[in-house]
């Protein structure tokens, strides 16, 4: 395992931040950082003195979503599937405050695990977005978060359109919840967290679990459910179409700009 692609900092009494540490490459989520990812947030889910994880991205950008380089490696797309899978419920069935803190960008997958969050503090040159439609992909896994926070209409808007939103347009949305100047995203992080501090804990895990149980499945339904779906798009034409065209910058053949009509 690639520790050193996830860094975990456990200075703080009973808060334990995790930065993914791959920031040359925009902290794209290749199968070594993931494992890794999921190793960490594990370890803090399953610590007695942990109550807070704050999660956040070496380097200008949170996350860039899934590494395309690596995702047009078919022979690896199912465990990269699985992994992203295993990380959103790891984020999002924590008994713990999660925290995002977001400079940059989080787009596709990375916006999922800012979505995974319980709360998510960003940077005012923040954007956020689902491009997946746009790389012959759909964005099975962030669809069970995104429905979540935003009502259908602008869910649709993002995940049909592909395109980005500002860290404002975003907070209007529902999509994060506090917006500061990026040298005061790591101080505005600590202060949720020490606020959520205050809170009893089995009083914050019953709530969370609350939350959770309120929908008519549970996030763990949701996600298996996705990985299937991700897992089957991962195999078509569509997206080997849509990644062959990021790797050699060029517009993907369904873009009508590509075919001269725009």
């Amino acid at each position: 395992m690639s520790e050193d692609l996830v860094l975990v900092d456990t200075s703080r009494p009973h808060i334990r931040l995790i930065t993914m540490n791959r920031p040359d490459k925009r902290n794209a989520l290749n199968i070594p950082l993931l494992e890794a990812f999921c190793h960490a947030v594990d370890e803090a889910n399953h610590d007695a003195d942990t109550r807070v994880i704050v999660i956040t991205g070496a380097g200008p950008v949170f996350c860039a979503g899934l590494d395309l380089t690596e995702a047009r490696d078919t022979a690896k797309s199912h465990q990269s599937g699985e992994l992203v899978g295993k990380a959103l419920k790891a984020i999002m069935s924590s008994p713990h405050t999660t925290i995002a803190a977001a400079r940059g960008a989080a787009i596709a997958g990375g916006a999922g695990f800012m979505l995974a969050c319980d709360l998510s503090v960003v940077a005012d040159d923040f954007r956020v977005g689902f491009v997946e439609v746009r790389r012959g992909l759909v964005a099975a896994f962030v669809m069970t978060f995104l429905r979540r926070k935003v009502g259908e209409p602008k869910a649709r808007e993002m995940l049909l359109l592909g395109e980005l939103m500002n860290a404002e347009e975003a907070k209007a949305a529902g999509l994060v919840n506090r917006v500061v100047s990026a040298e005061r995203i790591m101080g505005e992080a600590f202060a949720f967290a020490y606020a959520a501090l205050k809170g009893a804990p089995m009083a914050i895990r019953r709530t969370k679990k609350l939350f959770d149980e309120l929908y008519h499945l549970p996030v763990s339904e949701h996600i298996d459910h996705a990985n299937e779906f991700h897992k089957d798009m991962r195999t078509t034409e569509e997206a080997k179409e849509g990644l062959a065209a990021y790797a050699e910058k060029r517009l993907p053949k369904w873009d009508p700009e590509a075919e001269g009509k725009v």
